[in-house]
């Protein structure tokens, strides 16, 4: 649908009252927007709405509607479907509240649609400064709002949190939460508890220290913040984290100051994606991020757990005091956070029901978690090959870690499984009560860890990752066999994970690894999207797959489920994008080939809208510049390039269907364009940015060379690499 479009819409039902959103009854009815609350978010009612995005504050994902089950879902077919307007990654999970379905797309943007028919009623713009691109690490996502009352919340790329009409569309309010100087974004999902809205924040990679806000959400006034990690300067935040990081944080990392180390950067440690409320016991439990820079050894100098990193914590919602917390990942030093989803379920241990928090991390293992002390009860592999620990010591709750691992101590190349991608990434997990298993969308991403081999790798820059290691600074070798073999070795995994017996009950094996998150049902179900375009059902209980639709794109967001008119509905979003999808073109990623096309798709019984066909792939014509680069200065762009450049447009300069693929972009074989374009800054209004902060004009033109080189190679092998 045209942006034209789009604009007639909305303002088209921008002069719609809230009453047209009331359920049928007396004009003093409570409209049924003002019914979503805190004792309805408790249970997520009967399933007729999914009014946040994990469904419920338990955030199980489950629902507990049966029209849709096992033994029709073969029937299930499009009921509507809408395109989207930037192809960029769709990671919000649908919200449907009396009838209207809410959604964020790239840029932050919302979406509110007629939740039966597809029809537009309006749509927002937060007009977002694309150059604010260059500080989101893992492409300009958004995974969802969140609903209360009759207003929906949306966090945006430059930090800031807005308050919208449900109705209209309307903004009511907005609230700064991040400086705009800062290295931060923005991409995770508000969660709103007690009238308060709480948001984090990514950036860590980028040097950005984190912290958790809550505002009124009637007014957007701040009413508390927790720190993450200690204040560099020494001094308290006037903040609700001042005593426990001063009594207990502090001394969990260096006392030295050197160069490079965690008082330049702020540590890190993001709260980019999991705040989960637990209405059972009125605490909030947010998820930490990574340090920064990643290399413990230079950002602690080897010292110290670093506290909260990588840890779960548990706060006073009202105050946003500390109550307890579990580090998952002691001293962490490899990108392992404890971001990924949390879900909150009672389990039977020893006779009695224990309230317990499950958690899979990058890091491989699975947690189970005391909820009311904070203890570990148990912690298993999800996935086969862990590298960095064998397990965890039940007494100490602290993994066995194998020195290997340490690369900052040991000054050796460190191949690791999981990688900085993790195990399980932001991709959500249901959980299924009537089976007791969690579904893990599991990734295998292989990768290298290793100290920093050149000075400037050390060195902070204003751009650009600060890892405090040599990262990707090696090319990958130009060997078709080695390609290969990291291709068969890089897939997906969606683990069907049994917290009692600390095994999986049942897997299934994608071919890909980014595969989309997850969702379950009463009705014996569990819905999944692939990287390879397809959007499927599983029996909940066996794994058998029941369905498959092919959707053109790839899935990367958990669906929702609701009713409308007695009716039950399924929602998802296509695309692709993301960090793996951005980075992944060279190896590795088989889903290449699929499109990326940004669309909401809805699913019925009996739905007969049909996708419009693709188009026939054209043939490319293409005959890279002549090679002018000197091997040194095709070594030199290369260091550059994998630091600036190789988290938006890949490693080898191979795209994916997402930005540009620089191998076959007209601006390499002119030095002067893509001096304008990397130094100069033309192509600012597009989210590329200027890196004369960061670069000469000499080293971009070294990183001409460089893509100039991997264009010739991909001239002559790309048949090859695209080949099983």
């Amino acid at each position: 649908m045209t942006q034209k479009l789009w604009l007639v819409a909305a303002a088209a039902v921008a002069t719609l009252s809230l009453g047209s959103c009331q359920k049928v009854g007396s004009p003093n009815e409570v409209p049924a927007f003002a019914a979503i609350n805190g004792d309805y978010l408790k249970t997520g009612g009967d399933g007729s709405n999914w009014a946040m995005t994990g469904f419920s504050y338990d955030e199980q994902r489950h629902s507990p509607l049966t029209q849709i089950n096992a033994k029709n879902v073969k029937d299930l077919g499009i009921a509507w479907f809408t395109d989207l307007p930037d192809p960029r990654g769709q990671e919000a999970t649908p919200v449907v509240v009396d009838g209207k379905m809410f959604i964020s797309t790239a840029w932050s943007k919302v979406f509110a649609y007629d939740a039966k028919t597809g029809k537009p009623l309006w749509s927002f713009d937060p007009a977002v400064d694309k150059a604010r691109g260059v500080k989101a690490c893992c492409d300009v996502v958004n995974r969802g709002v969140a609903f209360w009352k009759g207003s929906v919340f949306v966090g945006t790329i430059d930090g800031r949190l807005i308050s919208l009409d449900a109705s209209t569309g309307k903004q009511l309010w907005s609230a700064q939460t991040l400086d705009l100087e800062s290295n931060g974004t923005i991409t995770g999902v508000p969660r709103v508890v007690n009238d308060k809205v709480v948001i984090g924040f990514g950036g860590a990679e980028f040097g950005a220290r984190g912290y958790v806000t809550a505002y009124d959400a009637a007014t957007g006034k701040q009413a508390w913040r927790f720190y993450t990690t200690p204040n560099p300067m020494g001094e308290p935040d006037g903040a609700a984290s001042d005593e426990i990081l001063k009594t207990a944080a502090t001394s969990t990392w260096s006392a030295t100051p050197k160069k490079g180390d965690w008082r330049e950067s702020g540590g890190g440690g993001t709260v980019w994606d999991a705040i989960v409320y637990d209405a059972e016991l009125d605490q909030l439990y947010i998820g930490v991020g990574n340090g920064n820079p990643w290399n413990h050894g230079i950002r602690s100098n080897g010292e110290g757990d670093n506290l909260f990193l990588s840890s779960i914590v548990a706060l006073k919602p009202d105050t946003g005091e500390y109550i307890w917390h579990y580090q998952e990942t002691p001293a962490e030093t490899w990108d392992y956070t404890a971001t990924q989803p949390i879900i909150l379920a009672t389990e039977e241990r020893g006779g009695k029901d224990v309230k317990v928090l499950y958690h899979a991390p990058k890091n491989g293992f699975f947690f189970t978690i005391d909820r009311v002390s904070g203890k570990m009860l148990s912690a298993e592999p999800f996935i086969d090959g862990i590298t960095w620990a064998s397990g965890y010591d039940e007494k100490t709750g602290r993994p066995i870690e194998k020195p290997e691992a340490r690369y900052n101590q040991t000054g050796k190349l460190y191949m690791a499984n999981p990688s900085a991608l993790g195990a399980h990434n932001w991709h959500p997990m249901s959980y299924n009560p009537a089976t007791g298993l969690v579904y893990i969308p599991a990734l295998y991403i292989g990768g290298a860890y290793m100290p920093p081999v050149a000075p400037n790798e050390q060195e902070r820059k204003k751009l650009g990752f600060n890892t405090g290691g040599a990262f990707a600074t090696a090319d990958l070798p130009d060997d078709i066999n080695f390609v290969k073999a990291v291709k068969a070795a890089t897939k997906g995994k969606l683990v069907a994970f049994d917290p009692k017996t600390g095994k999986a009950k049942w897997t299934v094996d994608h071919p890909a690894s980014w595969n989309g998150g997850t969702m379950t049902t009463a009705g014996n179900l569990v819905f999944q999207g692939t990287a390879m375009g397809e959007f499927r059902a599983y029996a909940a209980d066996t794994g058998k797959q029941l369905y498959n639709l092919n959707v053109q794109s790839g899935v990367l967001s958990g669906a929702s489920t609701y009713t409308v008119d007695g009716e039950q509905y399924v929602a998802f979003l296509t695309s692709k994008g993301g960090a793996f999808p951005l980075v992944a073109g060279y190896a590795g990623n088989t889903s290449a080939a699929v499109p990326n096309i940004p669309r909401l798709i809805v699913l019925k019984l009996g739905g007969k809208a049909t996708l419009p066909a693709l188009p026939e792939a054209q043939p490319y014509v293409w005959e890279p510049p002549t090679q002018t680069g000197t091997p040194a200065n095709i070594a030199a762009g290369l260091s550059n390039f994998q630091r600036y450049c190789l988290v938006c447009h890949g490693p080898g300069a191979v795209g994916n269907g997402v930005l540009p693929d620089l191998r076959k972009s007209a601006s390499i074989a002119d030095a002067d364009t893509w001096k304008s374009v990397v130094i100069d800054g033309v192509l600012k209004g597009n989210g590329m940015v200027s890196f004369a902060s960061v670069l000469s004009p000499q080293e971009a033109e070294q990183m001409r060379a460089y893509v100039i080189s991997r264009a010739h190679y991909a001239k002559a092998n790309d048949k090859t690499l695209a080949s099983k």
